[in-house]
């Protein structure tokens, strides 16, 4: 794992960013376009955390902190790169980045049907918490 860059990504990486889901990601979000990932990285240029092996694009997670909760959005690992540490890696990333914000808690969004990310959330040491749902509403409708 030496050879593994972990960095924040900017606005020059957006589109790689956007194809990488693409091909990594389970699922799509209504927020994958130019715009919501912009609108991220100007916000918070920390948040949005790239792995980079040899300089190709092997892993992202999205690690956000509104000041007083912690969240986790669009962990993937290139399907070619998985189960090699690149997740965990992230997840380690964006934990030390959350304690350096004084962030407690971190809540992770998982596409139920994903049971492939069950699996690796788990050994990151996450767990689903049966007395909430999660409740949505599209701001955009």
């Amino acid at each position: 794992m030496t050879d593994l860059h972990i960095r924040a990504g900017g606005p020059a990486d957006l589109d790689a960013v956007l194809a990488f889901w693409k091909v990594a990601a389970e699922g799509s979000s209504i927020s994958d376009d130019g715009d919501g990932v912009a609108r991220l990285v100007a916000r918070d240029p920390e948040a949005l955390l790239l792995a980079e092996r040899g300089g190709e694009l092997v892993g992202t997670v999205i690690a956000g902190f509104d000041g007083w909760r912690c969240h986790l959005y669009r962990l993937a690992v290139h399907p070619d790169h998985r189960r090699r540490g690149i997740g965990g890696a992230l997840l380690t990333a964006a934990e030390e980045r959350f304690g350096a914000l004084g962030g407690r808690r971190g809540d992770a969004m998982v596409l139920d049907r994903n049971a492939l990310a069950h699996h690796a959330w788990r050994a990151a040491g996450y767990a689903p918490e049966p007395q909430w749902s999660r409740w949505v509403k599209p701001l955009d409708a």
